[in-house]
């Protein structure tokens, strides 16, 4: 997922304060619990795509859960939990477009987005400020009936020759690099959505070339 993380911003910024990257987990938390909720069960292919995207500390995993269990009861005030984020960033930050990518994996990850699970994602990303046409590229890159999967992640076309998929590749490589997203001292969690990010785009990279090439190696 999206690094993009201060791309346009022209000097590092500096190291984010403990009680800002505390209240990002913590939201990020109750946001992530709630989603599960939202299609009425919490499935535990959910709960194990939150932990790949969102790794808590070993040392904090005991109030992790604790803020998880309590969020996942209902969906009640998930809006308050996506207002919370979107006020510790600037409006269009690409961090607020990876939390809805995020989001987006872990609804995806009992392999069915329900309506109830796309409704509470738009809401959020409208809170965010991420543009409709934003997060339908985003859903689409999660629609497991999409006839090319990799080109939303690369942003291609089906057919691209094989030399522009590349060049594209390595560009998002360079613009998501989780080395960009610590060395502007983003949260912890941002950087970890810059990691799944990146992680994306190179399986999405070997899967359009694999494809490309018909299966040759």
């Amino acid at each position: 997922m999206g690094d993009r993380l201060a791309a346009l911003v022209g000097r590092p910024r500096a190291a984010v304060p403990p009680e800002r990257s505390v209240a990002f987990t913590i939201a990020i938390i109750a946001l992530g619990a709630k989603l599960a909720k939202a299609d009425g069960r919490v499935a535990r292919e959910e709960v194990a795509a939150f932990r790949r995207i969102f790794k808590i500390p070993r040392t904090e995993e005991r109030h992790a859960a604790h803020v998880f269990d309590l969020a996942r009861k209902d969906v009640a005030g998930f809006d308050i939990w996506a207002r919370r984020i979107a006020a510790l960033f600037p409006p269009g930050d690409p961090v607020l477009v990876d939390v809805v990518e995020g989001l987006h994996i872990i609804a995806a990850a009992d392999h069915a987005l329900h309506q109830a699970e796309r409704l509470f994602i738009d809401e959020v990303a409208r809170i965010f400020g991420v543009p409709p046409a934003t997060v339908a590229a985003i859903a689409a890159r999660h629609d497991r009936d999409n006839p090319c999967p990799p080109c939303e992640v690369l942003g291609i076309g089906p057919g691209t020759p094989l030399a522009q998929a590349r060049a594209r590749w390595r560009e998002l490589v360079r613009e998501n690099h989780p080395d960009r997203a610590q060395a502007h001292g983003l949260p912890p969690e941002a950087v970890r959505l810059a990691e799944a990010r990146t992680r994306a785009i190179n399986a999405a990279w070997q899967t359009y070339r694999a494809q490309f090439l018909g299966g040759a190696p």
